[in-house]
C-alpha cells in the first residue's frame, strides 16, 4: 500500500488535478426570483463554496444569456454554471465560449439544441403550463413593447409548487417575475453542453415541464442524471437533493479534464470511477510487486 500511495500521488499531481473550489452561478427561471435558491446557496456556502445567484432579468433568450454570460466574466476561476427551468436554457448559451465553465447542472430545466426554443421543443411534450399562464402587455423605455406571461394566482400551487405549502403559493403568486414571451419564442444559437460535462434533475412530478421533456433533454446530452419526487421548483422542496447534485459537478470541475457523461445516473458515475481507481491501483501494485521480485532474486545467493 506504501507502495502504491508513493507511486498514485505524482501520476495525480501530473494530471493537473486541483483543490481549488469552483464558483457556483445558481440562474433562476421564469415566474421566480434568484431567492428560490436560497436553501441551496446556504448550504453551499456552509460547504465552503463561494456562490453568485444573479437576478434574471427575463426579457428574452438573446438579452438574458448575454447579461449571464457578463456576470460569467466578472469571476475569477473555475465556474459551475446551474440553471432552473428557463435558466436552463440561459445556461447553455452563456457558458458558450468561456473556457472557466467546467460544469453544467440543469434542475427540471429546458435544455435547447441549436435551433430550438422553449416553445417548440415543449409542444413535443405538452405540459399543463399550456393553460395556467395569462398574457399581459407591457411597455418599456426607448419605445419598446411586448408581451409579459404571467403564471394564473389559482394554478401557482398544482402547476408550479404542488409540493410546498399553500401559504407559500400564495406568496409566489403575488411576488412572481413575469417573463416576455421572447423568453420562450427565440431559438437557440448554440449549446454549450455539447461540449461541457452535465448533470441533470428530474423533477418526476413536474407539471410545468413534461418529466418525459427533461429525460429526452437529458438522454440527448448524455448528463449524469438523477430523477426525484418533486414539482418544478426542486430547488425550493428538496434544496438538499439540488444541493448534493450541483457539489457533484462541483467536484468533478476539480479535475483538469471533466469527462463528457455517458447516459445514466450520477450512481454509474461514481461507479465507473471507483472502478477506474480500483484498476489503476492493481497496476501500479503489481508493478511494484515484479520490482520487488527482481531486487530479491539480485541479492539471493
Amino acid at each position: 500500500m506504501t507502495l502504491c500511495t508513493a507511486l498514485a500521488a505524482p501520476a495525480a499531481a501530473a494530471d493537473g488535478t486541483t483543490t481549488t473550489k469552483p464558483t457556483i452561478v445558481l440562474v433562476h427561471g421564469a415566474f421566480a426570483d434568484a431567492s428560490s435558491w436560497n436553501g441551496v446557496v446556504e448550504r453551499l456556502e456552509r460547504r465552503g463554496y463561494t456562490v453568485v445567484a444573479p437576478a434574471n432579468p427575463l426579457r428574452g433568450l438573446y438579452s438574458d444569456s448575454t447579461y449571464i454570460a457578463s456576470v460569467l466574466n466578472s469571476i475569477k476561476g473555475p465556474i459551475v454554471l446551474a440553471g432552473h427551468s428557463y435558466g436552463g436554457a440561459l445556461i447553455s448559451s452563456a457558458a458558450e465560449g468561456n473556457p472557466r465553465v467546467k460544469s453544467l447542472v440543469y434542475i427540471s430545466a429546458l435544455m435547447l439544441d441549436v435551433g430550438e426554443s422553449g416553445m417548440s421543443l415543449g409542444a413535443k411534450f405538452p405540459s399543463e403550463l399550456d393553460t395556467a399562464t395569462r398574457s399581459v402587455p407591457y411597455r418599456a423605455g426607448g419605445g419598446t413593447s411586448g408581451t409579459d406571461l404571467y403564471l394564473k394566482p389559482d394554478k401557482i400551487h398544482q402547476v408550479f409548487a404542488a409540493d410546498l405549502p399553500e401559504s407559500i403559493t400564495r406568496v409566489m403568486a403575488v411576488t412572481q417575475r413575469p417573463a416576455a414571451t421572447t423568453a420562450f419564442s427565440e431559438k437557440a444559437e448554440v449549446a454549450a453542453w455539447k461540449h461541457i460535462p452535465s448533470w441533470f434533475l428530474v423533477a418526476k412530478q413536474d407539471k410545468t415541464i413534461n418529466p418525459d421533456q427533461e429525460r429526452f433533454e437529458a438522454k440527448r446530452a448524455g448528463s449524469h442524471t438523477v430523477e426525484i419526487n418533486s414539482s418544478h421548483v426542486a430547488m425550493i422542496a428538496h434544496p438538499e437533493a439540488v444541493t448534493d447534485l450541483v457539489l457533484q459537478a462541483a467536484t468533478a470541475a476539480g479535475s483538469a479534464r471533466p469527462a463528457l457523461a455517458t447516459t445514466g445516473s450520477t450512481h454509474d458515475a461514481r461507479a465507473e470511477t471507483a472502478l477506474t481507481g480500483i484498476a489503476a491501483a492493481s497496476v501500479i501494485a503489481g508493478a511494484g510487486t515484479v520490482l520487488l521480485g527482481r531486487r530479491l532474486r539480485r541479492r539471493a545467493p
